[in-house]
């Protein structure tokens, strides 16, 4: 087991979560229900979008990346560092970020139903939280569902368009290799 890594991942999940949940707890009160909806709907789909990263970068082959590395072309050593690291890509794509965006998921589900039972007394809670908690985790699971189908049909073509986003950062921030 590798202790500097798991301090790493657990401080970044403490530090996003933190983010998260302030941009969330901070946004969330100046917002109207359907915006509200909109922040969480974003928070389910960062989860599966991250998963759909993490699942592509264990299930995507290197070789390819050698070739176009050979060839000089952009971002491939990226790929070929993204696929050599996939326990790590994967850990904190599926688990960091995606777990992160679950939790903050459930939490902003439960203000939205605690906004809607304010603003609306006749509302029967336990219907209204049953049926938005049920929402949110059946929409997560599904989109996560579809993210893995896509990413194991797909995962060089996804792990050479993140090599590119970050190669692309490394270039605008000039951060060397």
């Amino acid at each position: 087991m590798n202790i500097k890594w798991v301090i790493t991942t657990i401080t970044l999940t403490f530090t996003l979560s933190v983010v998260f949940y302030l941009i969330s707890d901070s946004v969330l009160p100046l917002l109207s229900v359907v915006s509200s909806f909109v922040v969480l709907l974003v928070f389910i789909f960062i989860g599966i979008f991250f998963d759909l990263i993490g699942t592509a970068v264990q299930t995507a082959d290197e070789r390819p990346f050698h070739s176009m590395s050979a060839r000089k072309v952009d971002a491939a050593r990226e790929a070929v560092s993204l696929i050599r690291n996939a326990e790590k890509v994967a850990n904190v794509c599926n688990d960091v970020i995606g777990d992160i965006s679950g939790i903050i998921s459930g939490s902003t589900g439960a203000i939205i139903i605690s906004f809607l039972i304010a603003s609306n007394p006749g509302l029967n809670s336990i219907v209204v939280g049953t049926v938005l908690t049920s929402l949110v985790a059946a929409v997560t699971v599904g989109g996560k569902a579809v993210g893995k189908t896509i990413a194991i049909n797909n995962a060089n073509t996804i792990i050479y368009a993140v090599a590119r986003v970050i190669s692309l950062f490394k270039k605008i921030f000039r951060v060397s290799r």
